[in-house]
């Protein structure tokens, strides 16, 4: 199983934060958000994860590089660095990680963390990680048919076609049908909104026959803005109360710190 994990944007939302660090390693709880991404993924992912492509833009630097093998070596993988210096839609980022793209796959956003209770059942073809939101003419929302298969994806509905918002996580079962699709709109120049859409190429995918099931969990933590990385910090905090949090250099003077808490 390998993972790849485009986050070569810049975080502009997250300013003055991601003017000195990139916005996946930026603390959530105590660890990089990126680190609780790849940690997440572990949990519910029933096979060794062999590899793992963080694709980068360049001017991130070599400790950023390194810190990420690092995150890679954590859960036993070996992480792999590619770079994309210019934004051209998803598809064309991933290419960058086209080595990887054989056998099973999962390509998960780095601005995206999740809590669930499932194990990723590998037998399908794909699964594409959804939420139930109140407003789904905000997002990527996927349509079901009454088996429970993705019928359609559409990209921020004007008008109600379904609740279950797509995360930004997804699984194939065969990488390299995935990567023919995102070259095949590359080498033909087919663009929306002026970039190389990687909904074009699932939905290419399912054109020809790839059946896409929902993968649903059970809380979905967006780190896109401040507001969000607030919120996300604290159900972080929540969610691993248990663990000693506090680092043994830390001197507590005439204090008292409650959980939940990082320091």
């Amino acid at each position: 199983m390998n993972i790849i994990i485009p986050m070569a944007g810049l975080g502009k939302r997250l300013r003055p934060h991601t003017l000195t660090t990139a916005k996946p390693l930026l603390p959530i709880a105590g660890k990089p958000i990126v680190h609780r991404l790849v940690e997440d993924i572990a949990r519910v992912c029933p096979e060794k994860i062999n590899n793992i492509g963080f694709i980068v833009h360049p001017g991130f630097g070599k400790a950023v590089e390194d810190d990420l093998k690092e995150v890679a070596k954590a859960v036993g993988a070996q992480g792999k660095i590619y770079y994309q210096e210019k934004a051209m839609g998803i598809s064309h980022a991933l290419l960058f990680a086209k080595e990887l793209f054989e056998g099973k796959v999962i390509v998960a956003f780095a601005d995206t963390l999740f809590r669930a209770d499932f194990k990723l059942d590998t037998t399908r073809d794909g699964a594409i990680w959804v939420q139930q939101v109140e407003n789904p003419s905000q997002f990527g929302v996927v349509k079901l048919n009454a088996q429970g298969e993705i019928t359609d994806l559409v990209e921020k509905p004007s008008t109600f076609v379904s609740d279950l918002a797509i995360i930004g996580i997804y699984f194939f079962k065969e990488g390299e049908k995935l990567r023919s699709e995102m070259q095949y709109l590359l080498d033909h120049d087919i663009k929306e909104k002026g970039e190389y859409q990687f909904t074009t190429a699932l939905e290419n995918m399912r054109k020809k026959g790839a059946l896409f099931v929902p993968g649903q969990v059970k809380e979905w933590l967006d780190c896109g803005n401040k507001a969000n990385m607030l919120q996300t910090n604290q159900r972080y905090l929540e969610f691993i109360k248990d663990q000693n949090l506090i680092s043994a250099k830390a001197k507590v003077i005439n204090s008292v710190i409650l959980p939940s808490c990082f320091y």
